[in-house]
């Protein structure tokens, strides 16, 4: 499956660099200097039970700020405030309804707090946690003609409005620019219990993996 194998290819990857923390400078920096920097990307999302499956993957965004503050040579702290989207996707193909998909979109304000460990000059790993609040969710059905609508039975009432879970991932750092991938594991249930999401979904989580790039000040 696409996430296990991503997740799996990144750990092995990390097994084969060394452990050694580096230093990370940019060319005209003499001491460690905290930044402040802008950032975005895509996100490939999805609601998972035990199992993700990857035809549900829906894609989104993710935008915003951040900070990377130098603890010690080669560890930082690295907050973030970001506005990310995401969802799953469920296709459906019967008499009464002919086919088309369900799209499942949240929107959240999220704020990850990861620490950043420099395995090489350029290369860091990033560990933590996030935390974020539902701004707005809808359901959209896209039927074969591209034609979508809402469900109107279904807003951000019906979800809980608290996420918070896991966060892994990698950067490379070329000067002041940021590239780098993550994986996000929802810990808290999407829909609220007693409303139709929570009938809906059961006790779907949030899973991402973001894309993103970035430069700092």
């Amino acid at each position: 499956m696409l996430f296990r194998n991503l997740i799996l290819s990144f750990f092995a990857l990390l097994v084969g660099l060394s452990s050694t923390a580096q230093e990370q400078k940019t060319s005209t920096e003499s001491s460690l200097t905290p930044k402040f920097g802008i950032k975005g990307g895509v996100n490939f999302t999805n609601l998972y039970v035990d199992n993700v499956k990857d035809e549900n993957v829906k894609l989104g965004f993710n935008a915003g700020i951040f900070a990377k503050l130098p603890i010690t040579k080669g560890l930082s702290i690295q907050p973030e405030v970001l506005y990310t989207s995401k969802g799953s996707k469920l296709t459906y193909d019967n008499l009464l309804f002919g086919t088309g998909e369900f799209r499942f979109n949240l929107n959240y304000v999220e704020v990850p707090v990861l620490v950043v460990i420099n395995l090489a000059k350029n290369f860091n790993l990033q560990v933590g946690g996030y935390a974020a609040y539902l701004t707005n969710a809808n359901i959209k059905k896209l039927n074969d003609e591209n034609q979508s609508s809402d469900i109107a039975d279904f807003n951000e009432d019906d979800f809980n409005r608290i996420d918070y879970g896991l966060v892994g991932g990698f950067g490379l750092d070329i000067e002041n620019f940021t590239i780098g991938a993550r994986y996000n594991y929802g810990l808290k249930e999407v829909g609220k219990d007693g409303q139709a999401a929570g009938q809906v979904l059961g006790n779907s989580k949030n899973s991402a993996i973001s894309l993103f790039v970035g430069i700092a000040f």
